[in-house]
This record gives structure tokens, sequence and C-alpha cells, in this order.
């Protein structure tokens, strides 16, 4: 149990010498950490950085001063390392892992073949994971604060559905979707209950389904990914009676964004499955 006092998330800094590179911080988030025997999926606030040298002062890229930098700044916090070294071949390509990582910059995560290490810090009121990993060329430094997301996002009953698509012929859905999957997330179904109510309520009417998404990763990948979600939520409409001729799924990936993606905030918003009027 470490009692040290860590002061500010995500507790370490980088090395003199050192740059971060694709760095990122998410309130909440996933992480993958390799424990020696399976890839434990984790979730809470989250921060991912990418450590590169800094060449304009003259310095030299070093594994081996990087790794026991944090080696010895994670043990003096109280941290236990859990895991060293290469994650075995026939785990690499772990599907849950490679998700809860997909929107992760190469060099925050490194490539499959390099070194990792894994460390816990258990404290009185939760648990953070370290991941380190690294090569020749740079390293990835990954730290997660274990916790449930506090939800934000209101349930909008089929009155406010209504509501809205009489005013704009269309509506945002609160509905979650699994780490880059089309597979609904329980604690949206209700959301879905209130779009069959409406349905049910007005036996004329007829919608679009379109999925988008925000601009991380390959456009036609998020194309795909947007058509799966909206297939997905008109799938799940048509299994509570309502008849599929009413529904029409599209996807339109990351062609139509009504926020910024340069911020965190501005990509939850893009992605989003619509309700539009036909």
């Amino acid at each position: 149990m470490s009692t040290a006092a860590l002061g500010a998330f995500p507790y370490f800094s980088l090395p003199d010498g050192y740059l971060a590179k694709g760095e990122k911080m998410l309130d909440f988030g996933q992480m993958a950490v390799w424990t020696g025997e399976r890839h434990e999926i984790v979730e809470g606030k989250v921060a991912v950085i990418g450590i590169v040298h800094d060449r304009k002062a003259g310095k030299a890229f070093s594994l081996l001063e990087v790794t026991r930098n944090f080696e010895q700044v994670i043990s003096e916090a109280g941290g236990v390392k859990v895991f060293s070294g290469k994650v075995p071949n026939e785990h690499r390509n772990d599907a849950d892992a490679k998700a809860a990582m997909a929107d992760y910059h190469p060099q925050a995560k490194c490539w499959p073949n390099d070194d990792v290490h894994v460390y816990a810090l258990r404290r009185p009121d939760g648990l953070t994971w370290v991941r380190l990993c690294g090569n020749r060329g740079f390293a990835g430094l990954m730290v997660a604060d274990v916790g449930a997301l506090k939800t934000t996002a209101a349930l909008l009953p089929a009155s406010a559905l209504k509501q809205q698509l009489d005013g704009t012929g269309k509506v945002a859905l609160q509905v979650n979707f699994a780490t880059d999957k089309t597979d609904i997330l329980a604690d949206s179904l209700p959301q879905i209950d209130q779009v069959v109510q409406l349905l049910k309520d007005d036996p004329g009417l007829q919608l679009a389904v379109n999925g988008h998404t925000d601009n991380t990763g390959d456009a036609a990948r998020n194309k795909r990914l947007s058509e799966g979600r909206a297939q997905a939520v008109v799938k799940a409409i048509v299994d509570k009676g309502i008849d599929a001729t009413r529904l029409d799924a599209k996807g339109f990936g990351d062609t139509q964004p009504v926020a910024g993606n340069d911020t965190d905030a501005g990509k939850a918003q893009n992605r989003r499955v619509e309700l539009v009027k036909r």
C-alpha cells in the first residue's frame, strides 16, 4: 500500500532532456496492461505520453536512462513492478487489448514486440496502473487511475426526441458503444427504449439513423464503424417490434463533424448517432 503524496495527475514528469509526443489526457478512457498472464483492460482517468529525446539540445536517446528514471521514481512512490519483458507472441494481437489502445499514438503505446514494464500503485483511495514501454528510438508512458465513469449524459425521453425532431428535423442520441466496436453498451438501452416509444406514439414517423465518428484513424475504417453502429441501433429498435421499413441506417464516418476534432470534448460530440426525419 502506497502512502506517498503523488501530487497532480499523471504524477510523473519526464527525465531531463526528453520531450512529450502524442500526448493525450482522458477524464475517462481505457488502457491494456499485461500482468504476466493476461491483458487487464483498466478504465478510468488516463494519461498517454510518447517520449522522445530533445535533438535541439543535443540529447541522445537512451532507453536505459528513461527506464531507470521511472523505475526509481515509481518505486519511491510505493509502486510494485507487476511485469517486465516482452508480451508473449500469442498475446500481442489480443483483440480487446488492441481495441483499448487503438486511438493512442504509436510512440505512446510502442510496437507489439517492444519491452514493457507494468507497475501498480495501491493507495487507500484507489489503484493506479503505470505502463512503460520502449525501444531504441522512443519510449511510451501510460498512467491510469482506475475508476468508474461519472455519467454526465442525460436520457432523452420520447417527448424530448419528438420536440427536437419537430423543431430541427433531427436529434442526436445518447448512445454509447464499446470502444472501436458496434456493440451498444447496456447503459444506453433505456435510450433505445425511448426511441421505440417515439415510433409507437407516431405510427407514421420514418427515420434515418445516421452514424458519425471523430477523425481518429483511417477515414474508410471510420465510415465502416459509423455504418455498423447505425445498423446496430436499427437492429435494437427492430428487435423491440418496430417495422424495419420505417428505419434506414447510414454511416458518414468523420465527414460531418459538429465540433472541432482538436479537443477530446469536440471528438466526443462528433461521435454520435442521429435520428433524422425522412
